[in-house]
């Protein structure tokens, strides 16, 4: 089946493939056989894809206690679920720690937990590090100047004071390092000088982790940029100044890097309008299936002209999507053949948070078909209907 009525999103399950592979082979050829990859269930939860990657071998990294209830549900054993972020949900917490999976705490409340737990269990925990990671790698990561609001700052001495409550604790080990930090550039350096203050804080706090987790945030699909086997090599060899391969495991937490080079959004041109000398041209597309945050002003995109239509030069056309608000509009195209009615528009690297923060805004959730050479086109989830959205509730 060969999709006909748009919009709707392709998972290439051949590149996706591919991209495993390579995320698993560079692992291997860097740190041995000593890690785990936790899919980050917050980039993109979709059903087909969590089970995908649960029959790869991943562990489920979630954040919430929704996104725990979802691991669960198709059929992760808490042993195989790594917990982060500021948002967890104390009975889950305990859950995955009890049975040896991985939580990583964010917070004092969390501290608090262990602090009055009593029931004598031996629990090893993770704490997330927050440092100043824009003074080694200037302009590179998100915040800039600002301070990032995760983890227990290093700088102001949280960290200190956190790992020294921990201690303090009788049955609470701390077993691990979570490093994961926010970058805008995701470059080769920055993980570099990740990787070596988590070699800082060990030794500084005479810690002994059982692993070091470098988080996700890396860059994939990208031409020019850098890819798995790039970034692997380089963290292992700082992180081998001060752990053994055969000792201390590597955890990373994929996602964006993972999904969005086999991900495209597929959209027609529904109608064009000329308003005082500007040209819009209306999809079936929107801001809000490819940008939810409102912060792109350019896209990886390919045009599909429908065929035998005489067009004119543009100097300019802006390309908006189906919605009701002015902002909805995506990008400029400059000194090109007019688009039509009927005409395509392809979105390239699309995977990541999109179809997670899709709003029910308008239009309801689009279809999703994953592709592969040997079966073609198969729809994993529908376009969703009224019965959908009342969830059940069918009485009116």
């Amino acid at each position: 089946m060969n999709p006909d009525i748009t919009p709707y999103y392709v998972i290439n399950k051949n590149v996706l493939d591919d991209y495993w592979d390579m995320l698993y082979g560079s692992l291997e050829g860097s740190w041995g056989s000593n890690f785990k990859i936790g899919y980050s269930y917050k980039t993109n939860a979709l059903p087909w894809l969590i089970k995908y990657m649960k029959n790869k071998g991943a562990f489920a990294e979630t954040v919430s206690h929704d996104e725990y209830l979802l691991a669960k549900y198709i059929g992760y054993d808490d042993s195989r679920i790594i917990y982060n972020g500021p948002y967890k949900d104390e009975r889950s917490f305990f859950s995955i720690l009890e049975a040896g999976g991985i939580v990583n705490i964010d917070g004092d409340r969390e501290i608090g937990w262990l602090e009055n737990n009593h029931s004598g269990k031996e629990l090893a925990i993770g704490i997330r590090v927050n440092f100043e990671l824009e003074k080694y790698c200037p302009g590179e990561t998100t915040m800039g100047d600002e301070s990032s609001r995760f983890g227990f700052s290093y700088e102001d001495g949280h960290l200190a004071k956190a790992i020294a409550q921990l201690k303090n604790i009788s049955n609470v080990r701390i077993s691990g390092l979570h490093m994961h930090s926010s970058t805008k550039s995701r470059s080769v350096e920055a993980f570099r000088n990740i990787a070596q203050m988590a070699c800082t804080v060990s030794g500084e706090f005479r810690l002994d982790p059982d692993y070091i987790d470098m988080g996700g945030g890396y860059c994939g699909g990208m031409n020019g940029r850098p890819e798995y086997p790039d970034y692997f090599p380089a963290i292992s060899s700082e992180l081998k100044k001060c752990f053994s391969p055969g000792k201390t495991t590597l955890i990373v937490e994929p996602g964006i890097s993972m999904i969005s080079k086999c991900t495209k959004f597929i959209s027609s041109v529904l109608d064009v309008k000329d308003v005082r000398g500007t040209r819009y041209v209306i999809t079936d597309g929107s801001r809000f299936n490819l940008d939810p945050t409102m912060i792109k002003n350019s896209y990886l995109y390919t045009v599909e002209k429908k065929a035998g239509t005489e067009r004119d030069n543009k100097d300019e056309q802006i390309i908006c999507g189906f919605s009701c608000m002015e902002a909805d509009r995506l990008f400029k195209m400059k000194d090109s053949g007019e688009l039509l009615p009927g005409d395509r528009i392809i979105y390239q690297n699309v995977g990541g948070y999109t179809m997670a923060l899709n709003p029910l805004f308008i239009q309801f959730f689009p279809p999703v078909y994953v592709f592969d050479d040997k079966n073609g086109y198969t729809m994993v989830r529908r376009k969703w209907e009224p019965k959908d959205y009342f969830c059940g509730d069918t009485e009116i």
